[in-house]
């Protein structure tokens, strides 16, 4: 799953529209007309499957803008403070949060958390909506600081399986 991917899915679990879409992303510090959110929520031709090749009709290359990790952090950063409301920093605090050099899946992970208010066994029910277990401990070490001892990177399934339980939740 790449970043476009991501997106694509929680705007869709979280019921986000297009207009708050390019709103979000202003939030996190990057400009996008309409139009531009539409190419950045497009899919690419390498996240069709094979047998739905023919189903879907590909789109150009113009068409496609891709997300890349920076871009993704600000948009899960103007998530935050979109839901949550704009935080004073406090003395010695920078003002924007500094950018991190962490996986996507588990920046979606801690920020959705963030953002919606999320507490652990919040989360683990969740992914438990989508069919999935998972344990606290596994759950713990993927929200855990990259460099920490017990860090898990968090694979697709997860990721996946969160956004799918998100949206079970929240479109109900």
């Amino acid at each position: 799953m790449d970043n476009n991917d991501l997106l694509i899915r929680l705007r869709y679990a979280l019921d986000i529209k297009n207009s708050d879409v390019a709103e979000i992303f202003k939030l996190g510090g990057i400009s996008l007309s309409k139009e531009e959110v539409q190419k950045v929520l497009t899919k690419t031709p390498d996240d069709y499957e094979e047998e739905d090749a023919g189903i879907y009709d590909e789109p150009e290359t113009e068409d496609y803008i891709p997300v890349d990790n920076t871009m993704f952090e600000s948009f899960l950063n103007g998530l935050i403070i979109f839901k949550r409301g704009k935080q004073e920093p406090k003395p010695g605090q920078p003002e924007k949060p500094q950018f991190t050099n962490e996986p996507s899946k588990n920046l979606l992970l801690k920020k959705v958390k963030i953002a919606l208010q999320l507490t652990s066994e919040d989360m683990i029910d969740i992914l438990a909506l989508a069919g999935v277990t998972v344990t606290k401990g596994e759950m713990s070490a993927m929200l855990r600081k990259q460099g920490h001892k017990n860090y898990s990177v968090c694979g697709d399934r997860y990721a996946r399986n969160f956004l799918k339980g998100l949206a079970i939740k929240y479109r109900k």
